[in-house]
């Protein structure tokens, strides 16, 4: 248990904090199931529209830090060269 004012305002903090991220997180790996699907489906057309989205949901994960720059930009790389 937090015993300072500053510990509990910390603690308030991180559970807001939590569900941020997580709400991140989420967007990140539908965004990834969504384009690995459409891939699989031999959907060329629709995987190349949705890809700018795509690629946009994966950086704004990175910028905020939920996921690793260059792990972004790796999965990024890798479905572009499937398109």
């Amino acid at each position: 248990m937090p015993n300072t004012k500053s510990a509990i305002r910390r603690v308030r903090r991180v559970k807001k904090q939590t569900r941020v991220n997580r709400i991140r997180k989420s967007k990140y790996k539908n965004a990834i199931k969504s384009m690995e699907n459409l891939i699989n489906s031999k959907d060329k057309a629709k995987a190349k529209k949705f890809f700018p989205e795509f690629q946009s949901i994966l950086m704004q994960v990175a910028k905020s830090g939920i996921v690793n720059k260059r792990t972004a930009a790796r999965k990024i790389s890798r479905i572009s060269k499937k398109i």
